[in-house]
């Protein structure tokens, strides 16, 4: 069996995000730079292994977004709507699917059609598949990559979900090779699997064999990674494959606190070196271990996931609002008590406070972190609380506190005798001037305002000598 190829017919425009800044009390928002070199137009893995780049050696910082359903659920114009709002709020990465999760093999799309004839994945819709195509194009045109997955994954693995199962190695491997064809030319990063787990050596076969797909058309031209089920990493079972770039985990819904920089060490720490990042946290305004009881997840919530793992290693992050992936509004069923019309949900706090991160990160030569916990000295209580990045270089460090508590910093790990210190303000992305610091060998430090659960700062101390200028306004 084979499937007609779609012809190339729009190529991808080059792209890059520039912050306007007017002064320290700056807007959130992005520009975009059509002129970009056409080299940023691929990624690829970092020499070091530790993160992504674009095909020029220029840093790129995986700000993702899910948005499971939004082939499916979306019109082109609210498409339209959902892409610019992201992009002007800093992400770089849009995750979707092209075989959705809520029935997506039986519920149309919004112009009445399905992905497949008869359900076959060697027979796909070419009507669907262009509105994929005009949603991909647009977040090209808006300088994003689209996380795109084949499928989700109860269409392998129908563990629970709509299914059906209806993947098997040959049609995989099929279907994978046409996709790829038709997104060759795209700003894409791959994503396979979709929250189910790899229990057969079947299931495992499938998902190499899209992949084997995927990557005979593509070769090294775009990345491919893979989302499991929650509490789990794709490098449980694909770590060693050479089709998977970089690491995936999902640290999921289950409680506040949970300590996702744990699977970002863990993968950190594995051979051969392989960037790993979470691909799903704890989604703003989900509700903690899917019981409305407990609370809803708020942007404090979004921010300590975000912290955590990007001080332990990870090379990017992905947020996510639990409206939004489903892209709910009052005339759907609501998915575990989403409550928030999707496009209200767009003003979430925590979507704009990441992008604050990325700024702040790219504000310094962030490739250099390296998690480091020896520098930071914290009373038994906050060990697991406070995390710590500093420079390959020594040139610069991160400490995110989340409680406000005091800590003690090694001044003597630093490359210079010369040191400045900043606040960072998690919540504002605004960056208070804290001062020279006399050398020392051990200096303590207190956040702003009293302790307490989400009183959320960031320490940053930088060589003086390199003026790396005000920490979140980019060098």
């Amino acid at each position: 069996m084979s499937i007609a190829f779609f012809p190339q017919t729009n190529p991808i425009l080059s792209y890059h995000f520039e912050p306007i800044r007017p002064g320290l009390a700056f807007s959130n928002h992005f520009l975009v730079n059509m002129s970009f070199s056409e080299k940023s137009k691929r990624l690829k893995v970092s020499t070091n292994k530790r993160f992504l780049t674009y095909d020029n050696g220029e840093p790129f910082f995986y700000l993702g977004d899910t948005a499971w359903e939004l082939f499916h659920r979306l019109t082109r114009y609210e498409a339209d709507v959902y892409l610019e709002d992201r992009a002007s709020k800093g992400f770089t990465v849009i995750q979707a699917v092209t075989l959705a999760e809520l029935e997506g093999l039986t519920v149309p799309n919004p112009y009445g059609e399905l992905p497949l004839i008869n359900n076959d994945p060697t027979k796909v819709n070419e009507k669907y598949f262009e509105h994929v195509d005009y949603v991909i194009q647009k977040a090209g045109s808006l300088g994003l990559f689209t996380g795109l997955l084949p499928t989700w994954g109860d269409k392998w693995n129908k563990k629970w979900g709509a299914g059906p199962e209806i993947f098997t190695v040959d049609n995989a491997r099929i279907y994978g090779t046409w996709i790829a064809n038709r997104y060759k030319e795209y700003p894409i990063i791959w994503i396979l699997g979709g929250d189910r787990p790899i229990e057969t050596e079947n299931h495992k076969e499938v998902i190499c064999a899209m992949a084997e797909g995927i990557r005979n058309v593509v070769g090294n031209t775009q990345l491919i990674t893979f989302h499991p089920m929650g509490d789990h990493t794709s490098s449980e079972v694909f770590h060693n494959d050479l089709w998977l770039d970089f690491n995936m985990f999902q640290s999921g819904h289950v409680a506040r606190d949970l300590p996702n920089y744990k699977f970002t060490l863990t993968d950190y720490h594995k051979t051969p070196t392989k960037p790993v990042l979470d691909g799903e946290p704890r989604y703003e305004d989900h509700p903690v271990n899917w019981r409305i009881e407990n609370g809803y997840f708020d942007d404090f919530d979004v921010r300590q996931a975000a912290y955590w793992s990007m001080l332990s290693g990870a090379g990017g992050h992905t947020y996510g609002n639990h409206n939004i992936w489903q892209f709910w509004q009052k005339d759907r069923k609501p998915i575990s008590e989403a409550h928030t019309p999707w496009k209200a949900a767009l003003k979430h706090p925590g979507a704009t406070q990441l992008g604050y991160m990325r700024q702040l990160f790219e504000s310094r030569p962030w490739q250099l972190l390296v998690p480091d916990q020896t520098i930071v000295s914290l009373p038994a209580s906050q060990i697991d609380n406070v995390k710590a990045a500093l420079a390959s270089d020594r040139s610069f460090a991160f400490v995110y506190v989340p409680n406000g508590a005091a800590f003690t910093i090694n001044m003597s790990r630093f490359s210079s005798h010369q040191l400045i210190a900043w606040w960072y303000n998690s919540k504002t992305g605004i960056a208070t001037f804290i001062g020279k610091i006399a050398s020392q060998n051990y200096k303590t430090f207190k956040a702003p305002g009293e302790s307490f659960r989400g009183n959320d700062w960031l320490l940053i101390i930088d060589d003086y000598t390199q003026d790396f200028g005000v920490p979140g306004i980019k060098i």
